[in-house]
């Protein structure tokens, strides 16, 4: 039972009431966009998922957080790190649902999955 308290997932359902700004903010933001990437400017694997979405799907919206240049940047990719247990970025959402970082964007697409999510 202690276990429960410290278990990431078990921190991830609490009410909605008890969640941080930051929370809501991911949460939100991955919800309310068909496609979120959590990004570094500088980050070459980054350019590259983006590139994959402005290249391969332009009229498909694609919200973009740039971590480095927001202030609770680190907070954001913190708690990205809890939900996922992915610690790097891109960190990339399709209809909410989590597909990784840029090697698995880059599966998803050559395998035709991808497409498939966002119903191309």
């Amino acid at each position: 039972m202690f276990s429960r308290f410290l278990s990431p997932a078990y921190r991830l359902f609490m009410t909605s009431a008890s969640q941080s700004p930051t929370m809501k903010l991911v949460e939100s933001t991955i919800s309310e966009n068909p496609v979120t990437v959590f990004s570094k400017t500088t980050c070459p694997f980054c350019s590259a998922t983006k590139s994959l979405f402005s290249d391969k799907f332009p009229n498909v919206p694609v919200k973009i957080l740039e971590l480095d240049l927001l202030e609770d940047g680190p907070a954001i990719q913190s708690y990205l790190a809890q939900k996922t247990g992915q610690h790097t970025v891109p960190n990339v959402f399709v209809h909410s649902r989590h597909i990784g970082g840029n090697d698995s964007t880059q599966a998803a697409y050559q395998s035709g999955k991808l497409s498939s999510m966002l119903k191309i």
